[in-house]
């Protein structure tokens, strides 16, 4: 074969897999195109579907309906709320919230991974972490309530009781699932207890104790809001239980709403986080998470 020839067929092969590539970030492309324009779809015919049965057979001082909703919405982020503004309330949660998160997940992880490689720890302490666990959440907000006050410290109580167990156990088992080969043969090699720990346990657990974290936000956002609807002074729980208090379903649903879009764009951050951290997982198992 001529040397004209090879130049000539490496150029095609070139030419067809760069065509096969476009195709296939074409075909991707209308696919998020597709699946977008299918979850417009669904939340239009929801929301239409609630206007219509609100305006016709539904009572909407109890259900409300959703240009009720938008209407609270407009009028909390542009004049505010009876009790402040908008951002400060949001800023409240979102302080509780962060603060009980981050010292719950150091504290269950660490914690997790310790009990995770000692198995004389983990059956002394077994059936005190199982006892806590099985308190009622809304009973220790409300006993953190009576303890610290309607301030700051009683609900990044309640928040830090909800993340801790949220990723202590799984800590616990990402500790608990390392290959035995590799601890074994990292000590063969001389590597010391610690190193072990660093090396091998703490990066295998990692991944464990970051997909806990999409939860344990959630959980920490529940768990202020919940505090904040038991007693406090300020914060969306506050706003949404004196919504209750007054009948006022659509402050009720706005605030939901509020708390939803805080919760995704916190997901949004930990899953950017996430992908940062673990950039040496296969990239199948990150795409798969990714879709999740």
């Amino acid at each position: 074969m001529s040397l004209d020839t090879e130049v000539s067929a490496a150029v095609e092969t070139e030419e067809t897999e760069q065509r096969i590539l476009d195709a296939q970030r074409a075909a991707h492309r209308r696919r998020r195109i597709n699946t977008w324009l299918l979850r417009l779809a669904i939340v239009v015919a929801w929301l239409g579907s609630w206007e219509l049965a609100a305006t016709l057979w539904i009572d909407p001082f109890l259900y409300s309906k959703p240009s009720n909703i938008w209407h609270r919405l407009v009028g909390w982020f542009t004049t505010g709320t009876d009790f402040g503004s908008i951002w400060y309330q949001i800023w409240v949660t979102v302080e509780e919230a962060v603060l009980g998160f981050a010292l719950g997940a150091v504290a269950g992880a660490v914690l997790g991974v310790i009990l995770g490689r000692s198995q004389y720890l983990a059956d002394v302490l077994a059936p005190f972490i199982k006892a806590a666990n099985a308190v009622p959440r809304i009973v220790l907000a409300a006993l953190f309530l009576l303890w610290f006050g309607l301030g700051l410290p009683s609900k990044v109580a309640t928040v830090f009781v909800l993340v801790f167990f949220a990723v202590f156990f799984n800590a616990f088992t990402g500790a608990r699932e390392v290959d035995r080969n590799l601890i074994d043969n990292a000590r063969i090699l001389g590597a010391s207890r610690l190193q072990v720990l660093w090396s091998i346990v703490l990066p295998s657990a990692t991944s464990w104790i970051l997909s806990s974290l999409h939860t344990a936000f959630g959980f920490a956002l529940i768990g202020a809001v919940v505090g904040e609807y038991t007693g406090a002074k300020a914060g969306m729980g506050f706003l949404i239980a004196n919504a209750q208090g007054t009948f006022d379903s659509a402050g009720i649903y706005a605030g939901m709403i509020v708390i939803t879009v805080v919760a995704l764009l916190a997901e949004w951050g930990i899953g950017h986080l996430e992908n940062r951290l673990l950039r040496w997982r296969p990239s199948v198992s990150r795409q798969t998470a990714a879709g999740l």
